[in-house]
Parts: structure tokens; C-alpha cells; sequence
């Protein structure tokens, strides 16, 4: 994009507890001269704060992170400052948790596979107050819970509920897996509240009865 002086950039700030996705985020905008990303924060918290500093345009939220995940941290920017547009980037895509996203004041939901171009599209949409959904996330909108006799977990949830069936621990499961130990986290938590159970022993014993494992 041609560079005019005259328009003043779009203020972004990136919330990830990755630094290498920060930094991916931070070297793709450059490429746009409407872009300009003032500010990273790795955790909720942060987040917060940065608003507060730095009052960005649009905030790039990631749902998963140690302590506040990106719903609770949504809400709270959202209401010390409804100008402050959160858009959520994030590698999972489930209806609950798109709800719970959109219902804390977010935006936009989009999935971090998405072209450097759209997501530039989508953070100028969110810019002046538009939202835009991708397919995929309209459609887990609108798809309805449907009850089981026995639990539906995703095959990254049955790998998941099958090491902890092994006594692995978190960290273990991440390094095994090799995924962040805050997404192994929310693997887990799902895993217990699908298999309606409150603890991980608990867990390994219904994965058994039921044959998930």
C-alpha cells in the first residue's frame, strides 16, 4: 500500500504468550504503511495495561494464555474502553468458545492460518466498527450443541486424555505433543468438562469405561 502521510495509522497492539508469533505478527504489518503495531503484550494482563498506555485501535487477542485467557481479558479492555476495537486470533475454533468471545465484546474471530492480507482487511474493518467472520466461524455460530450419551472429544482431546490417562502432566503432554503448556491446559479443561468428571483420575477412569481410550 502507497504510504499517505495525511492518514494517520492504524494503532495495533498483539496479545500471545508466543514471542515467535509476536514477532511473525510485528515483521507481516510492516509490509502495510496503514498499519502500525505500537505494543505487545504476552498475557492478559498486560494486555490491559497497554490499552491503558498506549490506547490502541484494535487489540490481536489470543484466547489461550496463563492467567485471564482472551474472552475475560475482551471484556474487561471492552469495558474500561469501548473505543478499543478486540479482534481474537487463535488457533482453535469451537462454538463455545466463539460465543464466549464474541459475547465479552470482540469484534472479529479469526484463525491464525488466515493470508497476512485478510487479516489486514479484518483489523481495518474492525478500525471503523465492522466486523467480519470467516465462514468457518459464522458456521460454528450457528451449529447447535447436540447431546451424547457418551462424550465427543476432538482427536487432539482423545491424544490429550490419552497421556493423561498415562499419568503424564501437563508440561509432560505439551513437550510430548509439542504444543504450549497454556493450550494443554485448555485441552484439559475441556476434556473434564465433556467428560463431566472434576479431576484427571476421574478422567483416565470414564475414558476407560466409555472406550474413548
Amino acid at each position: 500500500m502507497k504510504k499517505d502521510k495525511s492518514v494517520k495509522p492504524i494503532r495495533v497492539i498483539t496479545v500471545d504468550d508466543h514471542e515467535i508469533l509476536r514477532g511473525g505478527i510485528k515483521f507481516l504489518l510492516l509490509a502495510f504503511d496503514d498499519l502500525e503495531l505500537v505494543g505487545e503484550a504476552r498475557n492478559a494482563d498486560e494486555a490491559v495495561h497497554l490499552c491503558e498506555q498506549l490506547q490502541p485501535d484494535v487489540v490481536l487477542m489470543d484466547l489461550m494464555m496463563v492467567g485471564m485467557n482472551g474472552a475475560e481479558a475482551t471484556r474487561a479492555i471492552r469495558k474500561k474502553y469501548p473505543e478499543i476495537q478486540v479482534l481474537i486470533l487463535t488457533s482453535f475454533l469451537a462454538n463455545d468458545l466463539v460465543q464466549q468471545a464474541m459475547q465479552a465484546g470482540a469484534i472479529g474471530y479469526l484463525l491464525k492460518g488466515i493470508s497476512i492480507d485478510e487479516l489486514a482487511d479484518t483489523i481495518r474493518a474492525a478500525a471503523i466498527g465492522r466486523s467480519m467472520l470467516a465462514a468457518e466461524v459464522i458456521q460454528a455460530l450457528l451449529q447447535p450443541s447436540k447431546p451424547s450419551s457418551q462424550p465427543v472429544l476432538s482427536k487432539r482431546q482423545e491424544e490429550v486424555l490419552a497421556l493423561l490417562a498415562l499419568g503424564l502432566s501437563n508440561d509432560a503432554i505439551a513437550q510430548r505433543m509439542k504444543l504450549s503448556p497454556s493450550t494443554i491446559r485448555h485441552h484439559v479443561s475441556q476434556v473434564l468438562n465433556k467428560l463431566g468428571v472434576t479431576n484427571r483420575t476421574e478422567a483416565a477412569t470414564t475414558a476407560v469405561r466409555v472406550g474413548c481410550v
